[in-house]
């Protein structure tokens, strides 16, 4: 499973060297108290249901709090044939802005 750290993904964000869409797949209670801006929720309660929603020919940088659920958001997405990275520490590890 590819991954990237939270400074990695502030730095593609402030670059803007990405087309990456950042998917928080943390609760709305978690979410409600900040997320990366521009970041889409989905929840990974939702994931398999509303997979379709997604676009295979986008990466994806999943995200969750500390980076668990987002390391099985990516394998699920990833055997899916979608193109998703883990990013390790999740929000504990961010330092960016929030929204």
């Amino acid at each position: 499973m590819k991954e990237i750290t939270a400074r990695e993904t502030e730095n593609l964000l402030k670059e803007n060297s990405s087309d990456a869409i950042i998917l928080d797949v943390r609760e709305k209670d978690e979410v409600a108290a900040g997320m990366i801006p521009g970041a889409k929720h989905l929840p990974l309660g939702e994931l398999q249901t509303r997979m379709p929603e997604l676009d295979k020919n986008t990466e994806y940088i999943i995200v969750c709090r500390s980076g668990n659920r987002s390391g099985l958001a990516t394998h699920l997405l990833n055997a899916a044939g979608y193109n998703a990275v883990n990013m390790v520490g999740g929000m504990l590890d961010w330092q960016g802005p929030l929204k």
